[in-house]
């Protein structure tokens, strides 16, 4: 009898049991799953997330964003382990992507004699001067990030003023685009440079007035010089990406959009990666036409990698040149120089089957073009390609194509990225500097449809909002200001601005957040603050909505979040 009161009783404590775990999955999760690792209070967040646009409080688990609401709320989120941090009244945005910049010359300009900022031709030589009294007799001396445009009279440098500092060192010093170097007279003896040297295609060797070198080389014919210079080491490549990203995560970047790369490369940053180096995202290309973009298209769009910190999807085209060096690839001669109209820089013919091949395999496509002959041609190619492979014949039936700069644009062109499904990818800092020399260099006429990001936006394209670093200076708030105020960095406008092109606060928040995500074919989990997606925020001390366009350049980041780890700040 007692065992069979036992065994009653068994099956009944084993009902209640089961009874109670079914009554569990109908009800909302215990408070223990719900613990958060990390949570933020008491900040202003502005999340560009239509259904909750702002919000004061966040909590995180996993590395995603378990919660988005009021300071009440998410005091239920917090548990014995949860890391709680006090804002105080901080901002917190979406992580900042950078949609352009050059990751490992971001660490390399760190590595060398960064001459940017020298704002007058003495200053540069006095920099560059210093450099050749540090450096060993007869050893290269190499830098990069003049730019002439600032300097009075706003003309190139040549190989003498460089001879007079530099007599027996070999020097060359690479224009901020990366467009134009100028080497001194001993490096370009070592490089058999002469009047009567012929450059390679794509590339261009200045002359004076004598038919001798200036020492300035446009795009491909720096090659001709700095492949003499001694090569980098491995381990010096390595520093250079982790100072890249150290440098970027201190800016508030969460996700850099590297343009241009090899699979060297990205078996280094693979390797780092391993190895905790690299802290901030990096969504990858490969540059092409090439062997190594023809190995991406026959692997296939390759899926997010390492806890989703390295994707490598793309393939990257340089069209023309730059507009500072006048190699950017215009329809008509330049303004200030009739006696050119800028470079092709690439194998259209190698191009046109590369689209094709990229198209069918599900490769995005990114294609640096300035010029309003480069963007037209871009656009072609672009139209045929995707006219060639229909949609039923693509691996990826959105490919979201791009265009990288996409600065100087005949009006009429500007309608082809919204029919095309194309994006825009933008630097608003290219606009408040080129705008100083860019009316003398092409007209009046030409900057009409000229960095027309708020046309763009107006047509529905996408604008991604990038730096282009280490071309600029790579600074989140200074690309903010730019794109709302379309203004110089000391305040200042003039003929040409076009002021109706520059964008609400609202519009460039996206542009440097959701737009970058989408293209990335990320919008699912990035490029907003909303549950489900990863936890990556930029603080900030300043609330970048609603403060004097002047102080948007001050504004101070605090703290970088990425995947629910602080990577910077948060002491």
């Amino acid at each position: 009898m007692g065992d069979k009161r036992w065994a009653m009783s068994t099956r009944h404590s084993l009902t209640l049991v089961f009874m109670h775990r079914f009554l569990l999955l109908l009800l909302p999760l215990p408070l223990a799953a719900q613990t958060a690792d990390l949570v933020l209070r008491h900040a202003t967040i502005y999340t560009v997330d239509a259904v909750r646009p702002t919000a004061q409080a966040v909590a995180v688990k996993d590395g995603k964003i378990l919660f988005v609401g009021s300071d009440a709320e998410v005091g239920k989120f917090v548990g014995p382990a949860t890391r709680s941090l006090d804002l105080a009244g901080r901002f917190v945005y979406p992580g900042f992507v950078d949609a352009h910049a050059h990751f490992t010359g971001i660490g390399q300009r760190e590595m060398t004699l960064n001459l940017e900022g020298t704002s007058t031709k003495a200053a540069f030589l006095d920099k560059v001067e210093a450099a050749v009294k540090r450096a060993k007799p007869g050893a290269w001396v190499t830098g990069r990030g003049w730019i002439e445009t600032f300097w009075s009279p706003p003309i190139f440098p040549t190989r003498h003023d460089l001879d007079r500092i530099a007599p027996n060192n070999p020097v060359v010093l690479t224009r901020a685009d990366g467009h134009a170097s100028i080497a001194n007279s001993a490096a370009l003896k070592l490089a058999g440079i002469t009047g009567t040297s012929s450059a390679p295609p794509g590339g261009a060797i200045n002359l004076d007035g004598d038919g001798q070198p200036t020492g300035m080389l446009i795009d491909a014919a720096q090659r001709m010089v700095r492949s003499l210079v001694p090569g980098t080491t491995e381990s010096e490549l390595e520093r250079a990406l982790e100072l890249a990203s150290e440098r970027e995560v201190s800016l508030g970047w969460t996700q850099v959009q590297d343009a241009h790369g090899s699979w060297a490369e990205v078996a280094r940053m693979r390797k780092l990666y391993g190895e905790g180096r690299i802290k901030v995202r990096i969504y990858k290309t490969i540059s092409g036409p090439s062997a190594d973009a023809e190995r991406l298209i026959a692997q296939g769009p390759g899926g997010p990698e390492l806890a989703d910190r390295l994707t490598v999807r793309g393939i990257k085209v340089v069209m023309d040149g730059a507009l500072g060096s006048r190699g950017a690839a215009m329809l008509a001669p330049y303004s200030d120089d009739p006696h050119t109209s800028g470079l092709i820089t690439t194998d259209t013919v190698a191009l046109k089957g590369m689209l094709e091949r990229a198209l069918r395999a599900g490769i995005q496509v990114e294609t640096h073009a300035i010029g309003d002959r480069a963007n037209q041609i871009t656009l072609g190619m672009y139209a045929a390609a995707l006219k060639a492979v229909p949609p039923a014949q693509r691996t990826v039936k959105e490919p979201r194509w791009r265009v990288e700069h996409a600065q100087i644009i005949t009006p009429s062109d500007l309608v082809r990225f919204k029919q095309l499904g194309l994006i825009a990818s933008m630097q608003p800092s290219h606009a408040i500097g080129d705008l100083f020399f860019v009316p003398s260099r092409i007209g009046m006429e030409r900057i009409k449809g000229a960095y027309a990001w708020q046309t763009f936006l107006k047509m529905g394209v996408p604008v991604a909002g990038g730096s282009d670093a280490p071309v600029e200076r790579g600074e989140p708030m200074i690309e903010f200001y730019a794109a709302v105020a379309r203004k110089s960095l000391d305040g200042k406008s003039g003929p040409g601005w076009h002021p109706e092109e520059r964008v609400t606060r609202a519009q460039a928040l996206k542009m440097f957040t959701w737009y970058p995500a989408f293209a990335a074919f990320e919008e699912d989990r990035h490029g907003s603050i909303a549950v489900g997606k990863a936890a990556d925020f930029t603080v900030l001390d300043r609330d970048i909505m609603t403060i004097p366009e002047a102080q948007i350049l001050t504004t101070k980041n605090v703290m970088t979040i990425i995947g629910g780890a602080v990577v910077f700040g948060g002491h």
